[in-house]
């Protein structure tokens, strides 16, 4: 089963999704049928659908769309994680059979250690109970609590995302490097190859830009714990699905079979759907 581990949905208001660029082809409604289109032609059986609002609205849409269609394989959706009532947030969404994991936009919080402050901590200490994963949506200079965090909690799944948004437009490779190799170490963490297009120059990008951080994290996570993500419609700020899916296949064709089915889609379905 060939699988996207990373793409969202949305109806698009400006005042919910904020954080899209004006003028940009992200504003507008993006839903299951505009990916069908586009996976298709590529041999994707499905997706996971991931939050991009810090809303409980939201992922109740996202698990809404998931009952509609079949491709839709799981979601992350948000939680408010710093919430005395995080467990009843969680028991109501975990209720719904689509629902995988969880994630928070903490790339924008101010506070580079929000991943370890104690109501976080706690908050991401509940998901266990409900059988979720985390999501890690990180710049790189969060990756110390992350690792922290990650450390605290051996048994529960990680996953990293857009391999924490290194500056691939400025080509710096450390400490990025150095922290993805500590990180990794965590055998409880993958690693979501995805949203690096939009870390390099939008217009004047090219595959050499980015064989530096893939051959980190293809040495330090292995193919065994890394997987696909498209990052679509956000990708489309820089590059198309088809270019992003072309510039990891040309980086994976040293794979072996068994490996090559994982990353494209093994690892994902271990991972989020317990396949």
């Amino acid at each position: 089963m060939k699988l996207d581990s990373h793409q969202h949905f949305w109806r698009y208001t400006a005042a919910e999704y904020p954080w899209i660029p004006e003028g940009s082809a992200l504003q507008r409604d993006w839903l299951p049928a505009d990916l069908g289109r586009i996976q298709r032609s590529l041999g994707f059986d499905g997706s996971i659908a991931v939050q991009a609002r810090q809303s409980l609205a939201e992922s109740w849409s996202l698990l809404g769309l998931a009952d509609a269609d079949p491709t839709v394989k799981a979601v992350v959706g948000w939680v408010d994680l710093q919430s005395e009532r995080v467990e009843e947030s969680l028991a109501a969404l975990a209720a719904h059979p689509r629902l995988a994991g969880v994630r928070h936009v903490a790339q924008d919080e101010p506070d580079d250690g929000f991943l370890v402050r104690p109501a976080v901590v706690r908050g991401i200490g509940a998901l266990r109970q409900f059988d979720l994963t985390y999501d890690l949506l990180i710049y790189p200079r969060q990756l110390p609590a992350a690792i922290e965090l990650v450390r605290h909690f051996p048994e529960q799944p990680f996953v990293l995302d857009h391999i924490a948004k290194p500056l691939i437009r400025d080509g710096l490779i450390e400490p990025w490097a150095s922290q993805i190799r500590e990180l990794a170490r965590h055998p409880n963490v993958c690693c979501k190859v995805s949203g690096m297009v939009t870390e390099a120059d939008h217009r004047n990008w090219k595959a050499d830009d980015f064989r530096p951080y893939l051959d980190v994290v293809f040495e330090t996570f292995r193919p065994e714990r890394l997987m696909f993500g498209s990052d679509w419609p956000v990708c489309l700020l820089a590059g198309s699905y088809e270019q992003v899916e072309g510039l990891v296949r040309d980086h994976v064709r040293h794979l072996g079979p068994e490996q090559a089915a994982g990353f494209w889609g093994g690892n994902c379905a271990r991972f989020y759907l317990g396949a």
